[in-house]
């Protein structure tokens, strides 16, 4: 069987209004309705989890997170644990994505521990990996990119990296307009799948790597066409519910 794209919308900190959040979630549910070849998540803030997880009840679309503490309970203020997620009916956690690891200083040992807390915790971590525009342009994309897969898998057993989504969002291209080339992204993806088969052999072929950069129905088609490119990440184009429904037909 083919291995299903997912399509993940991140709203980041975004709609300003509990009303406006049930309102985007039950417009991405009619959007998408029909779409069943394609895996859809929305990623809302930690707020809203709950009443968007109230009305998405009932459909194909999955509830994630954007973050998780790596400990389960202690004297965290303002932090999530993901056993809480879990028990909210949160199936997917968003890790090390780059405005985490720029804005709020995340290492990359942080980010490895929320992978592996999102594993035990019975959830699905996305494992965001890429480089910025001065790293590109020196050359280190892929030296940069592994060394983010590699911190961020550490110490997993070869069955549980293969059930960890990794998202290759290229820094320079994430809320800029700017997006790669579906052969630049294309490029990328095949070093790390070609690097996750080194770890998890044939398994590799059946873990989903996603693009994340600018993402909208414009180019979502050509950038999924990529033979190692396993859906999208997709910021805020997945705002707004029609043009989300547009990327997820264009995954399918």
């Amino acid at each position: 069987m083919a291995k299903r794209k997912l399509v993940a919308g991140n709203w980041k900190m975004n709609p300003p209004t509990l009303g406006k959040a049930e309102a985007l979630a039950r417009a991405v549910v009619e959007a998408t309705r029909g779409d069943a070849a394609v895996d859809v998540l929305v990623i809302p803030p930690a707020p809203f989890l709950g009443a968007v997880g109230a009305a998405l009840h009932g459909s194909a679309v999955a509830l994630g997170a954007q973050n998780l503490h790596p400990d389960r309970g202690g004297a965290y203020t303002g932090e999530v644990a993901g056993s809480m997620l879990h028990d909210l009916g949160v199936r997917y956690v968003l890790c090390g994505h780059s405005e985490r690891r720029q804005l709020f200083g995340e290492s990359p040992a942080l980010v490895g521990a929320k992978v592996a807390a999102a594993h035990r915790d019975r959830l699905v971590p996305i494992l965001c990996v890429g480089e910025t525009l001065d790293e590109r342009d020196q050359g280190v994309t892929d030296t940069v990119v592994l060394g983010q897969l590699e911190q961020g898998l550490a110490g997993l057993d070869t069955a549980v990296i293969a059930e960890t989504v990794i998202a290759y969002e290229p820094v320079w291209a994430i809320g800029t307009g700017r997006n790669a080339t579906p052969e630049q992204a294309q490029a990328v993806h095949r070093v790390i799948r070609d690097w996750l088969r080194r770890q998890v052999g044939d398994l590799a072929d059946e873990l989903r790597v996603l693009y994340g950069g600018s993402v909208k129905p414009a180019n979502a088609a050509e950038l999924m066409a990529e033979p190692d490119i396993d859906g999208a990440l997709v910021g805020g184009a997945s705002l707004e519910a029609a043009g989300f429904g547009a990327i997820v037909r264009a995954a399918g």
